[in-house]
């Protein structure tokens, strides 16, 4: 992931775009493109398949979720790998199989 933050920052940095990155714009531009992600499924059933031209919508709307996931975590000194897998230990105890296993609802647990 090193490579790929490094070229980020050198694209957004040839264009001195940083003075744009603060952590309010960034988290409000993840949220902006979660949901035009959620825009390709609107009004569709579940039953619905996903057809190519849709698979490439996705495709930009995830890659433009982790560029400003990316540079946020960057920005705030978040190591995005290290957090992650805290998380899924983290889940791995609160949702313990035996508990868990083809349930879909959360507990009152801390997240």
């Amino acid at each position: 992931m090193t490579k790929l933050i490094v070229k980020l920052k050198k694209f957004v940095d040839d264009r001195e775009w940083d003075q744009f990155h603060n952590p309010k714009d960034l988290s409000i531009s993840i949220s902006i493109e979660v949901n035009e992600l959620l825009e390709i499924f609107q009004w569709k059933s579940e039953n619905t398949p996903i057809n190519k031209n849709d698979i490439e919508k996705i495709k930009n709307e995830v890659a433009d979720i982790y560029i400003y996931l990316l540079l946020l975590c960057e920005k705030l000194n978040i190591d995005l790998e290290k957090e992650t897998a805290n998380k899924i230990s983290r889940n791995e105890k609160r949702f313990p199989i035996e508990t868990s296993l083809g349930i879909a609802k959360t507990t009152d647990m801390d997240k």
